[in-house]
């Protein structure tokens, strides 16, 4: 499996920023959105086929900024309204991709009973 790191360059680019004044709160958003998809993932580094989702939550949460908790935002006659996550439009992809790799959540493995009265062939 290839893996990639969402680099600030590229973040900036589809921001259309060219100066370093935002580097280090854009930083911190490829940091946490990194982790919060990992952690998603149960995987320890993210997959380069979900790096476009690392790339688009963090340009979300970038354009967010300022308005973090709020669920709706109105200003003369624009609205806007978030998801309660920003990874909820990506939440097919994220569990295919678990499906894929073995990591699916909707299993808790297996279980086993054992019969403490004897077994199947007891002769009475």
């Amino acid at each position: 499996m290839t893996v990639t790191t969402l680099t600030l360059n590229k973040l900036k680019t589809m921001l259309g920023m060219t100066g370093g004044e935002q580097d280090s709160i854009l930083n911190l958003i490829i940091e946490n959105t990194e982790q919060a998809l990992r952690f998603k993932l149960s995987n320890a580094e993210v997959p380069v086929e979900l790096a476009f989702i690392e790339l688009e939550v963090c340009i979300r949460r970038y354009n967010r900024l300022k308005n973090e908790g709020m669920a709706s935002y109105s200003q003369e006659g624009e609205s806007i309204t978030f998801n309660s996550s920003d990874f909820d439009d990506f939440l097919d992809d994220i569990n295919e991709w678990r499906r894929r790799h073995n990591k699916d959540v909707t299993s808790l493995g297996t279980m086993a009973f054992i019969n403490p009265y004897g077994g199947p062939n007891d002769e009475d």
